[in-house]
């Protein structure tokens, strides 16, 4: 007995059918079993969707491909010419990583992926992907193991040399050696998008295709025509990355997005799922996430076998098979195959009895059929209103025999033995000699053979050859000098500088010279930084614009989507706000169309959350801005240790092309923010900034008089010593930066009122700068000993002369630290060792040792050190200043 559970809030207009229905159904199941049963209910699912029946898609569907043989589009092409050209493109790629090996043994290089994947990527290459000859094409985001095979297809094309090929690897000497991966950062004309650390590739193409649609309906750049591709392996999908952001390309229908992953059932050490089924899993998620499914199963060799499969035993064994399974069958010879896949069942020995050994081992996965590629591809490009994945079936190391395919040391494979070569060539037909093969020589045909004749004409239909970085973008204009003004002025009115950056970001995107293309980022904390009035006055983009009518849209500040909005909200991801900076600040050359992006954010939520994405964006030579928001691990107060960053400029110094800057006033950030713009959309540099704010209110001084370059370079006088009745007894000098800035001038006045010393203060604007500075200085010097020694900007500013330094921030220790050896012997460096903890500023700068007193603490310090003050005095002085000697030390906490 079961009980009816269905909804009966959903009338029944008929019950007496519905019952006749059931039970039909209960009969068939009776009478014929759960399988036939269940065959029926695909029929007629399969009917509903042919009838446009509204019914929800499955989630998993049978272990066969998702295109019928009779559904297969023509082929347009000549198969055969295709096939020996992708043979010798396998043979080139693989023949480079042999050479290099060869010739620097250990330098290591990947055999197996390409190998597995050719016949996606000679597809997509010969039929699908747009090239850039004429404008921005389609982009493309290559498994980065499988870079091999796009230098070989690159080498046939004529674009890469066998120098060049020989040099894979070897990156040292500029133009002549190819990245191990995609890396822009090293091979600027050829790869646009670095893919190669795991899951990266995915949450970046989902918002490269959603940035392509935001520009299109933005009116910037028509983008209707560009395709996102990208390549992923089954094994890198268990990347919190790979699939976290799905969900957002199903939300937008991003129809101009297509995943290709690359089912070889096995990750660098054994299978992916051994005891399960990676296809049928990943079929579930992605349909779930909205996506349209194609999977490319099996090879055409199985079409026959298939339609003989009239009770749909076959297709069971195929359900029930898991993949470390179909593994060992792709080791395994014909014989085993027969006995321990079809032997089980007699109807199954019966369906292939009259196929040989041999002809078992020849059944392919669908991964390496051409027309079945074909079909799925062709499918996925002219599919509507959802992105498509293509799950293709294939065998690791397809081709490259016996000891090196579809085994577990497949990933590791980087040289094969001249047996191996051999036996590669005979596979591939290839005309080399025997007495070459121990050399692994390269082998182009003529240009007028008939291979290189469609290779090249091919491509010619597609727009160009492939892969291709071009930058064709305009520099900006200045930003027109009303833009910033105000902030040179100062304010009486205390503020925090993440609110004048909130100002100045709403002045630019006025700018009539640029500012529709500035690209606001946000994670959820628009109203944390003041940029609400944002959503009113140029919209928050949606791609289907608002459907509905916001709770405070009676308000001034009303929350207002758009399809052509400009902000681009991204709801709590980090992830995928630094996905969407990528498209953006790589936008000037993926589509001609410099973009000005700004991203904005809980400063201890960048780095240290998504610092690999980071790392991408320097790689993928990215220009833009991100603002790490309520920053210092003391001036964010209520939050406690999740939330409060004494470290990120220390992580952001580790990325060469990043400008880090901690600006303490309104004028710095502004005189930082058009420096940016002007390096990177004035003169093309392909650097990124990194500017902390903080939300802690005071008073905005004016910009004093050509202060200008020292906070460009990183370091300028404030204020100058003050006049000491009756003289001072010593002299110092302050340094600090960001909010902390405020310490040190309050430290200014306490040595002077209470100990009669006379203290310059300066504001480090950018520690990590004045180290690269000093370092390229240091460089010359060594390089060049018969010439005049140049002095880092650092020490040319604190030299010698003038008394001990103390350095101080809302960092920790080692950040100021990084100058050490360009600065005065016995410098004090204070800073914020140690977790954070929520309490008052005050409190907390006075337990992290960072406050006014301990800052005078530090200088009597130094003074005591140099011998201008006697230990004594010191000791005094920390009475004085009421600092406890024996309070625990912050690391201790």
């Amino acid at each position: 007995m079961y009980s009816d559970e269905f909804k009966h809030q959903l009338p029944d207009v008929d019950p007496g059918e519905t019952a006749d229905w059931i039970a039909s159904f209960d009969d068939l199941v009776d009478q014929e079993g759960a399988d036939r049963a269940r065959f029926v209910m695909y029929k007629l699912l399969k009917r509903a969707r042919q009838l446009h029946v509204g019914l929800p898609p499955l989630t998993q569907t049978r272990y066969i491909n998702t295109i019928s043989p009779e559904q297969e589009p023509y082929f347009p092409g000549d198969e055969a010419i295709e096939r020996r050209i992708r043979r010798l493109v396998r043979w080139n790629a693989m023949a480079m990583v042999l050479r290099a090996n060869s010739v620097s043994p250990g330098i290591g290089g990947h055999l197996s992926t390409y190998a597995s994947s050719a016949s996606l990527y000679e597809v997509a290459f010969n039929w699908f992907f747009k090239g850039k000859d004429d404008g921005a094409g389609d982009q493309i985001f290559y498994q980065g193991h499988a870079a091999p095979g796009m230098y070989a297809r690159a080498f046939l094309e004529g674009r890469l040399s066998a120098d060049q090929l020989d040099h894979f690897r070897r990156e040292v000497r500029p133009g002549q050696g190819l990245s191990s991966y995609p890396h822009p950062r090293l091979m600027p004309d050829f790869w646009e998008f670095p893919t190669v650390s795991m899951g990266l590739g995915p949450i970046a193409a989902i918002y490269q295709a959603r940035f392509n649609r935001y520009l299109l309906h933005r009116g910037i750049a028509d983008t209707s025509s560009s395709r996102v591709w990208a390549f992923l392996g089954d094994g890198e999908m268990d990347e919190p990355e790979a699939l976290g952001a799905l969900w957002v390309a199903g939300r937008e229908r991003l129809d101009n997005l297509t995943f290709v992953v690359n089912c070889n059932l096995q990750r660098l050490d054994g299978p992916v799922r051994g005891n399960g089924k990676i296809i049928q899993e990943l079929e579930g998620i992605f349909r779930g996430a909205g996506w349209n499914v194609i999977k490319v199963i099996w090879g055409r060799e199985w079409d026959d076998l298939l339609a003989r499969d009239t009770d749909g035993t076959l297709v069971n064994k195929m359900n029930e098979t898991v993949d470390g399974e179909f593994q060992k069958y792709s080791v395994a010879g014909g014989a085993y195959i027969r006995e321990h896949f079809f032997g089980p069942d007699a109807r199954l020995r019966r369906l292939v009895e009259h196929l040989s050994d041999d002809d078992l081992i020849r059944l392919r996965r669908g991964g390496h059929d051409y027309r079945k590629l074909y079909a799925a591809y062709k499918l996925a490009t002219e599919f509507q209103g959802a992105p498509t994945v293509i799950l293709a079936k294939t065998i690791k190391g397809w081709t490259l025999g016996s000891s090196v395919e579809g085994r577990n040391i497949t990933h590791q494979a980087k040289k094969l033995s001249e047996a191996e070569l051999r036996i590669f060539r005979d596979r591939l037909e290839l005309p080399i000699p025997d007495e070459q093969l121990a050399e692994a020589p390269y082998y182009r045909p003529g240009p007028d053979s008939e291979e290189m004749r469609y290779l090249m004409e091919r491509r010619r239909a597609l727009g160009g050859g492939l892969p291709k970085r071009v930058v064709r973008s305009r520099p900006l204009p200045a930003p027109a000098p009303e833009t910033d003004r105000e902030f040179a002025a100062g304010s009486t009115t205390p503020v925090s500088t993440t609110m004048v950056f909130a100002k100045l970001l709403r002045n630019l995107m006025r700018d009539p010279g640029f500012g529709k293309r500035v690209v606001p980022i946000i994670p959820d904390e628009a109203r944390t930084f003041g940029m609400d009035p944002l959503f009113k006055e140029v919209g928050i983009y949606a791609s289907q614009g608002q459907h509905y009518e916001p709770v405070d849209s009676e308000l001034i500040l009303s929350y207002r989507e758009a399809k052509d909005g400009q902000v681009l909200e991204e709801g709590i991801t980090e992830a995928g706000s630094m996905a969407s900076l990528q498209a953006a600040a790589t936008s000037y050359a993926t589509h001609g169309e410099p973009m000005l992006p700004f991203y904005i954010f809980y400063s201890m939520f960048g780095f240290q959350r998504t610092g690999d994405q980071a790392w991408a964006l320097a790689d993928a030579r990215g220009r833009g801005f991100m603002l790490g928001a309520t920053a210092g691990r003391t001036s964010l107060n209520g939050e406690g240790l999740q939330h409060e960053d004494g470290h990120s400029q220390l992580l952001a110094s580790t990325i060469p092309s990043i400008r880090a800057y901690d600006p303490a006033y309104a004028y710095e950030l502004a005189t930082i923010i058009r420096d940016g713009i002007e390096r990177m959309y004035g003169r093309g540099e392909d650097v990124y900034y990194y500017v902390t704010l903080y939300n802690e209110n005071y008073p905005m001084p004016p910009a004093p008089d050509g202060a200008a370059d020292g906070i460009v370079r990183g370091i300028y006088r404030v204020l100058a010593a003050p006049d000491i009745a009756g003289g001072a007894k010593a002299r110092v000098r302050l340094v600090g930066s960001g909010a902390i800035l405020q310490q040190a001038v309050a430290a200014q006045a306490l040595l002077a009122e209470r100990f009669g010393i006379a203290a310059e203060v300066y504001s480090a604007t950018s520690w990590q700068q004045l180290r690269v500075d000093a370092l390229e200085a240091e460089r010359w010097n060594r390089l060049h000993p018969t010439e005049a020694p140049r002095t880092p900007y650092v020490s040319q500013v604190l030299g010698p002369e003038g008394g001990p330094v103390v350095l101080v921030s809302d960092w920790l220790k080692a950040l100021p630290d990084l100058l050490g050896r360009w600065l005065p012997a016995g410098y004090v460096s204070l800073g914020t060792e140690g977790f954070g903890r929520s309490d008052t500023r005050e409190a907390l700068r006075a337990l992290f040792e960072i406050d006014a007193p301990s800052v005078v603490l530090g200088a009597l310090t130094a003074l005591s050190r140099s011998g201008e003050l006697p230990a004594t005095s010191v000791a005094e002085a920390i009475e004085a200043l009421g600092i406890d000697p024996e309070k625990l030390d912050p690391l201790a906490f």
